[in-house]
């Protein structure tokens, strides 16, 4: 997280590479927010039914560029909240540059962004939100402290939609698969990202957010909401996951080898990396996440049958996502 504040991060880099979400997420949790029962794990019963939806309000914690915020667009207000004044700014540009401004535009008009962390949200007042929602944030927060505080600014039966995707998979090179961990999460520190995560955060991410505590078990928000939904969406590639609350993958890129290298430049780690290794961008054979991209089309190649892969062929990225959620009760 502290990666991404920096004023040495590209968040134009991170908005144009990281993969946007699908509809189909979306759909998801507005018919959660909509009807809660529709989840066979979902404890509420009759009694969350009785509280109808409304869309007047909805927030997006930790919102980064905005690429979850513009999605928010059945609620009549959107605040996006973020810490990183350069997020905050990049958010700004990309929705004016997209939708334009002024009276024109109604979703510029909906959307508004505080620089703030996601535990202290003071400018929302109490019972005021419909629906919060966070995108690859979840894992930085202090949830002891976040809990309480979605308890004061939740109206009753207000969702919580929280999501995570961790390490990304090729499908077409299953057999890559170990060769990327490996990169991503090995222990040595010269040869691997996995020591230059920022921690526990990674690890609660990786994790698929088990970690992320039940709020009945949060001083200050045990009596408030229903017992959390978790849903994964990791198809087969997590077998260890509850089957019953496994469904198939949803988020995944068609893009280009040149592309995924894009892609392997927004890693937090990969900065930690070469802060700690400046002599490795220095290489003529290019730093290690070059490196690595390289090596994977190599072998990509060679199970291609083909001579080489070129980085404007196209190759599928996808996520394994994790997702959690919850209903504030009355």
């Amino acid at each position: 997280m502290a990666t991404f504040a920096k004023a040495s991060f590209d968040a134009s880099v991170y908005a144009a590479s990281r993969p946007t979400y699908p509809k189909a997420l979306f759909d998801f949790i507005f018919k959660y927010h909509r009807d809660p029962t529709s989840l066979p794990s979902n404890q509420l019963g009759e009694l969350a039914q009785r509280g109808s939806p409304r869309y007047n309000t909805a927030v997006d914690l930790g919102c980064g560029t905005g690429q979850a915020t513009v999605a928010l667009t059945p609620f009549k207000r959107i605040i996006g909240v973020e810490p990183s004044e350069g997020m905050i700014s990049k958010a700004k540009k990309m929705l004016q540059e997209k939708h334009g401004v002024g009276d024109n535009s109604s979703v510029f008009s909906q959307i508004e962004f505080v620089q703030s962390s996601a535990e202290k949200l003071g400018f929302l007042e109490n019972e005021s939100v419909d629906l919060v929602i966070a995108a690859q944030a979840g894992h930085w927060f202090d949830w002891p402290k976040l809990w309480p505080e979605l308890a004061r600014v939740l109206r009753p039966y207000g969702t919580v939609a929280f999501w995570c995707y961790s390490e990304f998979r090729l499908p077409q090179y299953p057999t890559l698969t170990p060769f990327i961990t490996e990169y991503a999460q090995g222990s040595n520190p010269d040869t691997s990202l996995g020591p230059h995560w920022q921690q526990p955060g990674r690890s609660i991410l990786q994790n698929h957010l088990v970690d992320v505590p039940d709020p009945k078990n949060v001083p200050g928000a045990e009596s408030y909401f229903a017992e959390l939904d978790r849903i994964y969406f990791t198809g087969s590639y997590y077998p260890d996951l509850p089957s019953a609350q496994t469904l198939p993958v949803i988020l995944r890129s068609p893009t280009t080898w040149g592309g995924m290298l894009g892609y392997f430049n927004t890693f937090s780690s990969l900065h930690t990396y070469l802060e700690r290794h400046p002599e490795d961008a220095k290489r003529e054979d290019g730093n290690i996440a070059e490196r690595f991209w390289g090596s994977l089309m190599e072998q990509a190649a060679q199970i291609d049958g083909k001579p080489e892969v070129k980085a404007e062929d196209p190759v599928t990225i996808e996520w394994p996502l994790a997702l959690v959620l919850a209903k504030k009760l009355p």
